[in-house]
């Protein structure tokens, strides 16, 4: 099916918020942010001044951005950031039950509470979040419930009500009987799951199972190198799973590198920020849907929409340099693979966890979020972290990660 072409280009949209030029785009920083401690989130105003690019999401038909705004902080205090994407057309809101201390959805139910006709221009997905407890089909319903509660809506758009799935055994034939029942009580319209873990085999695990409508995993200039991934990758899409990526950014565990400022270098001189081109690399692949994006602040959206309605596509040049890139920093990042490590180490099966809540300090600078993350493993198993020989993981690793010291550098920023 033939997507909806750009109706607006970078030049356009530059103009439009006020600025000349990528660089003028980056020059937004500092009155964007005067503005956001300034303006009244509720005033009354025209939304939706631009209107990004569509993508159909698999067999739901339906159409939705190709940008969605990922809302892991606190939409209570950030109700400017969400009346921002609305101007920016960026109408796909991704939360979860646990995002901002469980008040990304409150401030979802708070914006509309003061806009109830905003309603009609969102798709709304949301996530059960079970914060370490055994996954059950009871606490997926309650979740379920207290997400609706919370943003205060009858219906949810899309609902992942496995987050964070690594074990493609876990999606059963009762969580197929929930996600239809979901549907009939009209609570949800599209059942998916989340992962971030072992993705090449949850992805080929969804494509097998027609009740699953999308998955959101991790994607970016790093795993699209994987050979496994693109596979599993193309098994959804031509099973009509509809594909959102995550965790597009791709940030290390390791402090910057002379690697990180070359390919830095080389992309600011093609126009873009680095973050920009991370973006271009993913939506070159239109198995994808959308990309979901963290942003908390009206800057780095506005960079966002930028490089999505930018009409400049990446060359070969381009993609070789992210993917020699990938190659030449592979042992900062890790890229999830979680059953090695965990099959190295039985005792301690959250490595990549770890792992992850370490980019969110190191990488993101989300020190709150990583370390609730990092308290939320077992204690029986956090209490083995710094006594656990993991020299067989590191010989297994692909991405050559030296995880003990990493583990240590974990444990003394986020115990």
């Amino acid at each position: 099916m033939k997507e909806k072409p750009d109706n607006i280009n970078r030049r356009d949209f530059l103009r439009t918020v006020g600025a000349a030029g990528l660089g003028g785009s980056i020059a937004l920083t500092a009155a964007a942010d005067a503005k956001e401690k300034t303006t009244d989130p509720n005033a009354p105003r025209r939304i939706q001044k631009i209107k990004l690019p569509t993508r159909t999401l698999g067999k739901t038909g339906v159409k939705v951005p190709i940008l969605a705004l990922g809302m892991m902080f606190d939409a209570l205090e950030k109700q400017i950031v969400l009346r921002k994407a609305l101007e920016l057309g960026v109408t796909y809101w991704d939360t979860a039950y646990s995002y901002g201390g469980e008040k990304s959805e409150r401030g979802i139910a708070k914006f509309l509470a003061k806009n109830p006709d905003v309603r009609k221009h969102l798709f709304i997905a949301t996530k059960a979040s079970t914060s370490g407890k055994p996954r059950t089909i009871d606490l997926i319903e309650k979740r379920l419930h207290q997400s609706l509660k919370k943003l205060n809506i009858s219906r949810i758009d899309l609902y992942y009500g496995m987050h964070d799935i690594s074990n493609p055994a876990e999606l059963t034939d009762d969580l197929r009987k929930w996600a239809e029942s979901a549907k009939k009580r009209n609570l949800i319209r599209f059942f998916g799951i989340s992962t971030h873990r072992n993705m090449p085999a949850c992805l080929q695990a969804a494509a097998k199972l027609d009740w699953i409508d999308v998955v959101m995993t991790t994607y970016n200039f790093r795993v699209m190198q994987k050979k496994e991934m693109q596979d599993a990758i193309q098994a959804c899409h031509k099973a009509g799973t509809g594909l959102v990526a995550m965790k597009t950014q791709t940030r290390k565990q390791k402090p910057i590198s002379d690697e990180d400022e070359k390919v830095v270098g080389h992309f600011l001189k093609r126009g873009f920020t680095l973050g920009q081109a991370k973006i271009k690399a993913v939506l070159a692949d239109k198995r994808f849907t959308s990309v979901a994006i963290g942003r908390d602040n009206i800057s780095h959206l506005t960079l966002n929409v930028a490089a999505v309605l930018d009409k400049t596509k990446l060359t070969k040049e381009d993609m070789d340099v992210f993917a020699e890139y990938a190659r030449t920093t592979c042992s900062g990042y890790c890229a999830g693979c979680a059953d090695i490590c965990s099959d190295a180490c039985p005792d301690v099966p959250c490595i990549s966890e770890v792992m992850r809540h370490l980019m969110y300090y190191n990488g993101y600078g989300d020190h709150q979020n990583a370390r609730e993350l990092f308290a939320r493993i077992p204690a029986r198993i956090r209490k083995k972290l710094l006594t656990t020989d993991y020299s067989l993981a590191e010989a297994r690793c692909p991405q050559h990660m030296p995880i003990a010291e990493l583990i240590a550098e974990a444990v003394n920023k986020l115990a």
